[in-house]
């Protein structure tokens, strides 16, 4: 296996569900040590959300591969002074409890760095560490629809809808990550020491939202819901094709724009010098969309698609599950891989993503099963057999 970029690096997760474990996984794929501190008895409420194998979900084996798993009740003393033990041999710290909570313990920030400056912290919210809402419960949704995603997404005059998926955790674990790296540089490579990151879940959207706010500052102009359209680039949208399936055509780009209209049969359009440009195509949005569909619902998807693929033209189906598993393109760039879960089900999982030439992560280990690795870790943290025995005892560790 190729040296892993992040290998020697020694994270310390205490988040659970999504935005802290995100940040958690991804580290992990490039070669950080995780060690994954659950609670005695549940561990981690993701291993019964949405679909199950033998108790524990499908999900848990893509967020939680490559980690170790231990089992620790952090709200007794015993089990926050092992948290602080581990703690001092870290480089990382993840946790996404609302703010407080940490200090509560005895292990908030400066708890932490007093006991090890090198450490850095990851600590995500919803709200952030400070302001005067850091002590509501933050959930994705919630930092989807602050963040200003949800008021521009549905169609118009229906009620806004959110992402399938949990959008605002993942944008904040991946913030996360990156605020990990560039700490890392910095202690490292500048000779810097640890330091705290304060990401929350709906800064992490609103920093994706694009000129949703430089508009309404310059002209007072707030975006709305514009369904499959992209307001103010033209033409993208979804078009209804002859057999009911929709396809996705970006012909904003200048160039893009005449190699569709000529694709279309629509010369005229063309050659319009009126539409040449995207401003002038804004204008006429209504116009050029009616034209697309018109063609495009006289054909199946697959003869529009290759007759947009012959001319160039940025354009796709919409992939459900299966037309991802499905698809050569995914198979041939790597990023559907397979892993066999503790109970031995075999599972297809998202990949390694980015790809690095030098140095390419890899899926290394299974999702741990509950507490699979705690005499282990903590046998290596000093613990003698008979103190790993009596703390198993009093139910702080399993």
């Amino acid at each position: 296996m190729t040296n892993q970029i992040l290998s020697g690096i020694r994270v310390l997760e205490l988040g659970q569900l999504i935005a802290g474990p995100f940040a958690a996984k991804t580290l992990a794929d490039f070669g950080a040590e995780v060690i994954k501190v659950e609670t005695p008895g549940d561990g981690d409420p993701l291993r019964k959300w949405r679909m199950l194998h033998e108790g524990t979900s499908v999900w848990w084996q893509a967020q939680s591969r490559n980690k170790q798993s231990i089992c620790i009740d952090l709200r007794t003393a015993e089990g926050q002074q092992l948290v602080r033990m581990l703690a001092e041999s870290a480089d990382v710290l993840i946790e996404n409890f609302r703010p407080g909570t940490m200090e509560k313990w005895g292990m908030g920030w400066d708890d932490l760095y007093r006991i090890n400056p090198r450490l850095i912290m990851l600590r995500v919210s919803g709200y952030g560490q400070d302001g005067p809402r850091r002590d509501e419960p933050g959930f994705a949704a919630i930092a989807e629809a602050m963040g200003g995603l949800r008021y521009i997404t549905g169609e118009p005059g229906r009620v806004p809808v959110r992402a399938g998926v949990s959008l605002g955790d993942t944008l904040a674990g991946l913030h996360g990550a990156l605020g990990i790296l560039l700490a890392l540089y910095q202690r490292d490579a500048k000779g810097g020491t640890g330091q705290m990151i304060d990401v929350a879940l709906y800064e992490s959207v609103f920093n994706l939202t694009e000129s949703l706010l430089p508009e309404y500052s310059a002209f007072g102009a707030v975006r709305k819901p514009a369904g499959g359209a992209l307001p103010g680039i033209a033409p993208s949208n979804a078009y209804r094709c002859q057999d009911g399936e929709y396809v996705l055509i970006a012909g904003n780009g200048d160039s893009i724009f005449k190699r569709l209209m000529q694709a279309i049969g629509r010369a005229d359009l063309a050659d319009d010098p009126g539409l040449a440009k995207n401003d002038g195509r804004v204008g006429r949005v209504a116009e050029l969309d009616a034209a697309i569909e018109t063609w495009t619902g006289t054909l199946p998807i697959d003869a529009v698609l290759a007759d947009l693929k012959q001319a160039g033209v940025p354009s796709g189906r919409i992939y459900s599950a299966k037309d991802i598993a499905e698809d050569e393109h995914y198979r041939a760039r790597g990023v559907i891989e397979k892993v066999r879960s503790a109970e031995g089900l075999e599972v297809e999982v998202p990949g390694i993503m980015p790809k690095l030439s030098g140095n390419p992560g890899a899926i290394r280990e299974r999702a741990p099963a509950l507490g699979e690795h705690t005499e282990q870790i903590l046998a290596t943290a000093g613990l003698s057999t008979a103190e790993i025995a009596a703390l198993k005892e009093k139910g702080v560790v399993s």
